[in-house]
């Protein structure tokens, strides 16, 4: 499935992944690929996009989820890149 995930400032992260673990406003949700369409506010915490061995992960604050066509957007109000 294709991942974008944008801030206000810029673009974080576009790319595939096999997984998506994300903070919404009510607790955790899982996305694999040809998810159901599905759209979330999310929370603060850490987001992570999973793909083959490797694993990116991002502070994210406030904003929305939306899964629709085995894609995912992430729209947040904060976003960062951690290490």
């Amino acid at each position: 499935m294709h991942v974008t995930v944008i801030s206000p400032e810029q673009a974080v992260f576009e790319g595939d992944a096999d997984a998506v673990i994300a903070p919404a406003y009510d607790g955790q949700v899982g996305i694999l690929p040809r998810h159901a369409p599905f759209m979330t506010l999310l929370g603060e915490g850490d987001l992570k996009v999973r793909h083959a061995d490797a694993t990116h992960t991002f502070l994210v604050r406030g904003g929305f989820l939306q899964v629709a066509n085995d894609a995912v957007r992430v729209v947040a109000e904060y976003a960062e890149g951690r290490i």
